[in-house]
């Protein structure tokens, strides 16, 4: 069900040392800084990352924090997001499409300001 799972941090070195030993010790290796912002670790039953919020604001409860959603085909997660538009949900960063990851990507933001994410990783 789940791609990804995404929390705010402030200091990613500071925060990259403490995810490095908590998630040690259940046999995660340690994170991978892809840039500045994001450090990212890799677990059997998805990915964990840890960023500076896009905004600029301080991470806080929620702030920089994003739940991600697996899909089957980027024609699912197009239809993700436009199920969630039409039952409440607010579009958020850039349209659904292909990033330059390779990832096909869609975010909305729920009722309650929630940021979710469908992803599509083609192979």
């Amino acid at each position: 069900m789940f791609n990804h799972v995404m929390l705010g941090a402030n200091d990613i070195d500071v925060s990259k040392r403490f995810y490095d030993a908590l998630l040690g010790v259940l046999g995660i290796a340690p994170g991978v800084k892809d840039s500045e912002v994001r450090c990212s670790y890799r677990g059997r039953g998805g990915v964990f990352m840890i960023k500076i919020p896009i905004d600029g604001a301080p991470a806080s409860n929620g702030n920089g924090s994003t739940v991600g959603f697996a899909a089957r085909d980027t024609d699912t997660v197009d239809a993700w997001h436009a199920a969630g538009v039409a039952n409440g949900g607010t579009t958020c960063e850039d349209p659904p499409g292909l990033r330059p990851s390779g990832v096909y990507l869609a975010y909305l933001r729920d009722p309650a300001g929630n940021k979710l994410c469908a992803a599509h990783r083609p192979r």
